[in-house]
Formats: C-alpha cells, sequence, structure tokens
C-alpha cells in the first residue's frame, strides 16, 4: 500500500487545487460594497502619495475593501503588484487610498471557463499518473498457468514479456 499513498496524496492535493476555482480582475465603474475584492491601479500622484506607506514604484494594490469614507478607500491589502514586474504578498494591513490616487477600479470575479479548463487538466494529469503506473490493476499481464506434470520451470524476460518453458527431466 506503500506505493499508492503518493498517489492518493497527489490525488487529494489536484482535487484541492481544482476546488479553488479561477478568479479574474474585471473592470468596473460601479461602487462596491464592504467586502468585495479589489484591485486598484494607482497613478502617477497615488505613487507619491503612497510611497512612503506601500513602496516606491507601485502599479496596483489589490486587497478586501473595508469601507469607503471621506473620498477614500479602506482596503485590507493582499497584493502590491509593482510597475516593472514582481508583487509583494501582505497579509491584510488596512490602507487607505484616496479615490484621486486610482485610475482604473477592478472586482476580483469567478471565471467559469478558466475553473473548467482547470479542472479538466488536473483530472486528465492525474488519470495518465494512475495509468501510467498501473495503480488500478489496468494492463496487467495474466499470471502464466502452471506447466503440467508440476516440473520445474526456466522464466526468462524478454522485453516486458516473461517466457515459461517447463523443464522436464
Amino acid at each position: 500500500m506503500h506505493t499508492t499513498q503518493p498517489i492518493v496524496r497527489l490525488s487529494l492535493a489536484a482535487c484541492l487545487l481544482s476546488g479553488t476555482g479561477c478568479y479574474t480582475l474585471q473592470s468596473t465603474q460601479t461602487a462596491p460594497s464592504p467586502g468585495t475584492v479589489m484591485a486598484f491601479d494607482v497613478n502617477d500622484a497615488g505613487r507619491v502619495a503612497l510611497g512612503g506607506t506601500i513602496g516606491p514604484e507601485i502599479g496596483q494594490v489589490e486587497g478586501r475593501l473595508l469601507s469607503q469614507e471621506n473620498g477614500e478607500y479602506v482596503l485590507a491589502v493582499s497584493t502590491v503588484r509593482m510597475l516593472r514586474g514582481g508583487e509583494q504578498v501582505w497579509s491584510g494591513e488596512r490602507v487607505r487610498i484616496n479615490r484621486e490616487h486610482v485610475g482604473n477600479t477592478y472586482v476580483r470575479r469567478f471565471d467559469k471557463g478558466r475553473t473548467i479548463a482547470l479542472g479538466a487538466v488536473v483530472v486528465g494529469g492525474v488519470a495518465a499518473i494512475i495509468a501510467s503506473r498501473d495503480l488500478i490493476g489496468l494492463g496487467r499481464e495474466p499470471e502464466p498457468p502452471i506447466p503440467p506434470g508440476g516440473g520445474e520451470e526456466l522464466r526468462a524476460p524478454l522485453r516486458g514479456f516473461r517466457i515459461v518453458v517447463p523443464l522436464f527431466r
């Protein structure tokens, strides 16, 4: 049973991964409600204003919207993307972003098409692993019959095939 444990773990991990789904950021013009996961493109004025709080060269800030107060978004930041690539992962620190410092606004939404595609790839990969390692008994050669007379036998492997030759005295 030890040989199947890694495959069972891999299958479980694949199922959990496929269950998480795929999300995309979609542009929005409407005022979202608190609790919505959002992203904001930061403009030049915002990079200057937020440089001391978040860091230089901010391209986009993503997180859960906590509230909108006095022309500011209050965000629990999860990710900061830089202008020249790369991103920083945050753990929900509260940041106030003035609406004047925001270029585009995005809402994170579930993408059904990408999730179905990811699920198909994961299921196909798991099936390929199971089939290639013969984990459920498909593709096994049947055991050769016992030679008549109960004599000794000579077994010689030949490129994956077994040849059984009974030896009689």
